[in-house]
């Protein structure tokens, strides 16, 4: 074992496609949440929907002078809707249970999902693994969502006496990615798209394609 895995005590898990699969549809929550911006004039016709994640397009309406409360309330509604819905029948990745049985008593495992609390507490409890983990991060503890650090830098708080060489993240996303390296901590990808990686910034420490592969990095 490497002198860098000694310091390994905390893992944050991305949820969607990490250790759930989810039928969240990203592309009607993105939809849903420019048409209100497109009708609030918040944003212009030709917005490239296709490079923007949900949070982005909210931040997107929060920086607009025409944002208000009202309509903020109005696209968390939305995107709580296309949430609720996706999470329905959610079930485990594939050796998602076996690996987190290995994981938890070397490490403190941690959650960090862009979904609302109850949902990802919801999800979590129906597929039996909510016990692995010390804490459940998800947007309310977040001030803005990922590929923002927020919420990284919430969970690091939480062990200020650790150095960021003993986090790493796992998530299949660039967001994630980018949420952990703005953070200082090293990022794991699980089955993410190189060419998406590479093109947002992302440098993954290493890329696996089952969840068991996981355990060779730790």
């Amino acid at each position: 074992m490497s002198m860098t895995h000694l310091f390994e005590k905390g893992i944050i898990f991305d949820m969607d496609n990490t250790l759930l699969k989810s039928n969240i549809n990203f592309a009607e929550m993105k939809r849903a949440i420019y048409q209100l911006l497109l009708m609030h004039g918040c944003c212009g016709p030709d917005l490239d929907l296709q490079n923007h994640t949900a949070s982005q397009l909210i931040e997107i309406g929060r920086q607009s002078s025409l944002m208000t409360q009202e309509l903020e309330d109005e696209m968390w509604a939305a995107v709580t809707a296309v949430e609720k819905d996706g999470m329905h029948g959610a079930v485990l990745e594939e050796q998602a249970r076996e690996v987190l049985d290995e994981l938890r008593d070397r490490y403190q495992l941690y959650i960090l999902t862009n979904n609302a609390y109850a949902a990802a507490q919801e999800a979590l409890e129906e597929t039996g693994i909510s016990d692995y983990f010390t804490e459940i991060v998800a947007r309310e503890q977040m001030t803005q969502l990922k590929p923002s650090p927020s919420g990284v830098h919430y969970i690091l708080r939480q062990q200020p006496q650790w150095p960021l060489e003993a986090w790493v993240m796992i998530g299949d996303s660039w967001i994630d990615g980018k949420a952990a390296q703005d953070a200082g901590i090293r990022f794991l990808s699980y089955q993410g798209k190189p060419g998406e990686m590479e093109q947002r910034g992302v440098n993954p420490v290493a890329t696996v394609k089952s969840l068991r592969e996981l355990l060779n990095h730790f």
